[in-house]
């Protein structure tokens, strides 16, 4: 948790406005229906979430039920929130939402227009006693539902006035702030406390309001083409966290760009998207590009930005501050931007154009998109250099120094303490160079290019084919016959689940698998996982890898990653019992379902099956594999648009256990994630394409022999 000093504390709390803002500002509207108006409901496990977006207001109210029930209203608007946690209790609270929210636009003292929401909600509790109100960034919310903490500088004590309860506060930096009004309309206010009425019952009217500026919204044709597939609830969550300016990763708690979200979802939804869709999240990425040309990974923007600022320098600036600690966004781009600017239809009359745009962002206002794009394609060049020369593990790309994340699994137990992650080296750095063979291939990159740059593009070739050839094999985990079979038993055992299915589909040869990552000496981390799907999407394999990969992973769990409810994205059954606790089924990066990896993994399915130099019995092995993963994935279709789930077993079989349900799972899971709507591109034994879109090109196969790695080692 970063803090402001002393210094910076008390100049903040000269901004701190806690009045009777709800008396005194000026008039509140409701605005009227509107046709254009998103309106939707999650119910998740304890939380029930509604997701509104009318005109300038966007809010997603979540009313989390349970023994420490909460109420949060969060804004797309600067990553903005307000929320209102209460005392624990032992008997569990369960909310109801009566009719449908009502959007608002409220002048404050100062003329100045907030924008919220108006809910009325009910509650089966005797009492309510506040804990804690928060009111500033989405940031500080989730670090105060992680950590219990909340900067003093941003502190808000509540106003009572009869039967209502309001908080309210300006920005740090003096601009328009938040306000959290609760009217008790059934029960009673007795201080910090609100008793039920008679009938055990307490009625709410809640409203939430903040004053940063609304984003521009995308829907309809601008957003997604005839071709998305008829699934409403997909299609309202993208609508809810697409605009003009960015992609939001998804909602509530990373309501804001985040890099590597916005290139694997544009990867995976390219199909279905809009040209504006395509080219606004890549513009998104390529604004916020360093000068060296690496990925953002997510922004600091609102009044997250302004106590990053208060704690660096003490200046009250609002400026965003963009954090680059990831590595996998950087070899993320050029694939992401090949398959747009070089090979979808939909690009070429107007690509130039794209890239001769101003891309904005840190490097100023006259680097245009391609120069920005350019300085990218370098960064990986020159980053890929000393693995090509010597490639050992050493010269692999590692995680930043300090730092115990550096790919999608970021949790601080993602990579097992891995340093060089699987997918990032194996499969994205070999890929990246393959994009920037096509990228300088295609002409589009002419006008940015020096003498110099030239001749570094022209190397990609043959560092591509080093790396194919040369990274795969140092991830290689192998595996007798019977250490597997030992450890499935052992593990089986320890989770309460049965073994026999897994062992049976273990067969007779030894086990081999790629490994999550490497530590810092180059040894394996053992622990199988669903990266692979990176793989069949991205690069460019031969018939044995694609074989090993859908094989093994394809098998029950903990042979491989299949279960009733899905595929988990880490099996660490093949490693030590110290490992395997850090991989538990509350852990974030777990053995638990990710929606949108197992979209990836169908989506390199069906890449993969698009080739016709496969052998018979390796195109039968996918088509298996396809029906194995696609009846998994219709089994929890309901959640499909979520971020992730976890599961129990009874009775021999899996069960769905919505991910934060439990107390100890280390997180909860977002109810409308960016990367898990890519099923409106990806379907079962289709390319989601228009005959007429180009985007079956969009999962070409792209299989080139000179190109492709061997299988497992």
């Amino acid at each position: 948790m970063r803090r402001v000093s002393g210094k910076a504390a008390a100049q903040a709390a000269a901004a701190l406005v806690i009045n009777a803002w709800l008396l005194a500002a000026g008039p509140a509207f409701a605005l009227e229906p509107s046709a254009e108006r998103l309106d939707f409901q999650v119910d998740e496990g304890l939380n029930t979430n509604r997701l509104v977006r009318e005109g300038a207001v966007a809010a997603h109210l979540v009313l989390r039920s349970g023994n420490d029930p909460r109420i949060l209203i969060a804004f797309p608007a600067g990553n903005s929130g307000v929320g209102l946690w209460f005392m624990h209790r032992s008997e569990p609270v369960k909310w109801a939402l009566s009719g449908a929210p009502r959007t608002l636009q409220r002048a404050d003292r100062r003329g100045r227009t907030l924008y919220g929401l108006v809910s009325e909600v009910s509650a089966e509790a005797a009492e309510l006693q506040v804990r804690q109100a928060v009111l500033s960034s989405v940031r500080l919310l989730r670090d105060y539902q992680s950590l219990g903490t909340v900067p003093a500088a941003v502190a808000a004590r509540p106003l009572v006035r009869g039967s209502t309860l309001s908080w309210s506060r300006d920005r740090l930096d003096g601009a328009a702030g938040y306000r959290m009004v609760l009217e008790v309309t059934h029960g009673a206010v007795r201080g910090a406390h609100i008793i039920a009425g008679s009938d055990g019952r307490i009625g709410l009217r809640i409203t939430g309001l903040s004053g940063e500026t609304p984003l521009t919204a995308l829907a309809g044709s601008e957003l997604m083409n005839e071709s998305a597939a008829p699934d409403t609830a997909a299609r309202n969550t993208l609508t809810f966290l697409a605009y003009r300016e960015k992609l939001l990763a998804g909602s509530w708690r990373f309501l804001t760009y985040f890099g590597r979200d916005t290139l694997i979802s544009v990867r995976l939804l390219m199909p279905v998207l809009s040209p504006t869709a395509v080219e606004a999240a890549l513009g998104s990425v390529l604004e916020r590009l360093s000068a060296q040309g690496e990925v953002a990974h997510e922004e600091n923007i609102g009044e997250r930005a302004v106590l990053d600022h208060l704690e660096r320098d003490g200046s009250h600036s609002a400026a965003p501050v963009l954090d680059y600690k990831m590595i996998d966004g950087n070899y993320l781009l050029a694939p992401v931007a090949s398959a747009w600017l070089a090979h979808d239809e939909r690009a070429r009359a107007h690509a130039g154009a794209f890239l001769a745009a101003a891309a904005g962002g840190p490097s100023g206002p006259g680097r245009s998109r391609g120069a920005a794009l350019l300085a990218n394609l370098r960064f990986v060049l020159q980053s890929a250099s000393g693995f090509a020369t010597d490639p050992a593990a050493s010269h692999l790309i590692g995680l930043k120094s300090g730092f115990s994340v550096g790919n999608w699994r970021d949790s601080e137990s993602g990579l097992g303490g891995g340093r060089y992650p699987y997918d990032v080296n194996a499969v994205l750095v070999p890929a990246a160079l393959a994009a920037v063979v096509e990228l300088r291939d295609s002409g589009l990159l002419a006008p940015y290019l020096t003498a110099e740059d030239e001749a570094l593009l022209a190397r990609a070739s043959q560092l591509a084919q080093v790396w194919r050839a040369q990274a795969p094999p140092l991830f290689a985990v192998r595996l007798s016959h019977a250490a597997a079979a030992e450890a499935i038993r052992a593990y089986a055992a320890s989770q309460g689940i049965a073994a026999q299915p897994a062992l049976a589909a273990l067969g007779t040869d030894d086990l081999r698998f790629h490994a999550l990552a490497l530590d810092a000496a180059g040894n394996p981390i053992p622990v199988m996982n669903s990266d692979e799907g990176f793989a069949l999407l991205f690069d460019d394999l031969d018939a044995q890898r694609v074989d090993d990969a859908v094989t093994v992973l394809m098998r029950a769990f903990p042979a491989g990653l299949m279960t009733g409810v899905g595929m988990v994205v880490a099996n660490p059954a093949f490693s030590a019992p110290s490992l395997q606790a850090s991989f538990s089924r509350n852990a974030y990066h777990g053995t638990v379902v990710w929606s949108w990896q197992q979209a990836l993994f169908a989506a390199g399915l069906a890449r993969q099956l698009e080739r016709h130099d496969l052998p018979a019995a390796v195109h039968a092995r996918l088509i298996a594999a396809q029906r194995t993963l696609w009846s998994a994935i219709d089994a929890t279709r309901s959640l499909s648009n979520s971020e992730l789930w976890s599961w129990a077993y009874a009775a021999g079989h899996y069960q769905v256990v919505p991910f934060g349900a439990a107390a100890a799972d280390v997180d909860e899971s977002d109810a409308a994630q960016l990367w898990s709507t890519a099923y409106l591109a990806v379907r079962p034994a289709v390319v989601a394409a228009g005959s007429d879109s180009g985007a079956r090109l969009a999962f070409r196969a792209g299989i080139s022999a000179a190109r492709a790695a061997g299988g497992l080692q």
